[in-house]
């Protein structure tokens, strides 16, 4: 065992064959914003073999204040942040593969992002993902570990199937009415960071073995009033909807909604696998407003309106969240 991981070793819960294990280890993030960078950053520095980071988004500058990957130049070109975040966990531990994609986890994608791993790792902004996640998971008995923050304010559990509570059972619905974000609320880096390495603490339990010492828990935990509290998650709901009726509502893409992102005024528009030339698009483009673009993503501006296209068609447009403005703008400038 080299260096690198010495003062790891010496913890004796791990040890020498806690790091093999952690090197033969297969974990996916999904989303890579404030809290799964935290975690991308704490795992791939602990020696976790494969990574897989799946973002549909990318950097600004508002990110930099608590995600902890990217810096001013990866804002300055808008780099995708899987791609960024693949790019600095290189500069630091070039012994580990890191695999990113620069997606959004839908149905019709969700058995290529997430199959073949040891472990789940929640990273996104939304409910809806999250349920995806939640269904993939427990119909394929894969593990994984929910986590949120917002304001001071975070939160996390630890979901094994068929062993503890799913997000299902704890929160049968998706919040409704005024739900606060990051866009609304704020948030403290402090708050990603505590709820980052709780997160990645029980991940590197369950990737050496050491399930006994997981934690059965929906814990929360504000950091600016120091108020925590827990709530029992040990034992699935027999009356939960995906627990116990095994009904994957989700996974069948049921009612799915465009998505605002947490943190920008913006729809998200969905095109499957429609590639687009970045290059002649720029040169359409440019009699009708500012363009640029680089190889992972083509920004256009069109005030009061910021269109940031993708590779393979799917489009984040900055300015509305009226789906009717967003898709007008989208067959407008993108075509139909």
């Amino acid at each position: 065992m080299n260096d690198r991981y010495s003062r790891q070793v010496l913890f004796k819960e791990i040890g020498a064959d806690g790091q093999k294990k952690l090197a033969a280890a297969r974990v996916v993030i999904v989303g890579c914003g404030a809290t799964g960078s935290a975690i991308a950053s704490l795992l791939a520095r602990s020696g976790v073999g494969t990574l897989r980071i799946l973002d549909r988004d990318y950097v600004e500058p508002s990110n930099l204040q608590r995600q902890t990957l990217f810096d001013e130049s990866d804002a300055r070109d808008s780099l995708p942040k899987a791609i960024a975040a693949a790019r600095q966990i290189g500069r630091f531990n070039s012994q580990i593969v890191v695999a990113p994609h620069v997606a959004d986890l839908i149905p019709s994608n969700v058995d290529s992002l997430l199959g073949g791993v040891d472990l789940i790792l929640d990273g996104t902004d939304n409910f809806e993902t999250r349920y995806l996640i939640n269904d993939y998971a427990v119909k394929n008995l894969v593990p994984w570990i929910y986590a949120a923050a917002v304001g001071s304010y975070g939160v996390t559990m630890n979901i094994l199937p068929g062993q503890t509570a799913c997000l299902a059972c704890m929160f049968p619905a998706s919040p409704r009415g005024t739900v606060e974000t990051c866009e609304t609320a704020g948030i403290l880096n402090s708050a990603v960071n505590l709820v980052a390495s709780l997160a990645a603490s029980e991940a590197t339990k369950f990737l050496v073995g050491a399930r006994s010492a997981m934690r059965r828990t929906l814990l929360s935990w504000d950091v600016w009033s120091n108020e925590r509290a827990e709530l029992a998650a040990d034992t699935p709901r027999s009356d939960c909807v995906v627990c116990g009726e095994r009904a994957f509502v989700h996974l069948a893409g049921e009612g799915r909604p465009h998505i605002t992102l947490c943190g920008r005024n913006s729809v998200q528009i969905h095109e499957r696998q429609r590639p687009v030339d970045f290059g002649e698009l720029t040169g359409r483009l440019r009699p009708h407003g500012n363009v640029r673009h680089n190889e992972f993503v083509l920004k256009f501006w069109r005030e009061p309106y910021e269109i940031t296209l993708f590779p393979d068609g799917r489009a984040i447009i900055k300015g509305t969240t009226d789906t009717a403005i967003a898709r007008s703008l989208y067959a407008r400038f993108v075509g139909n």
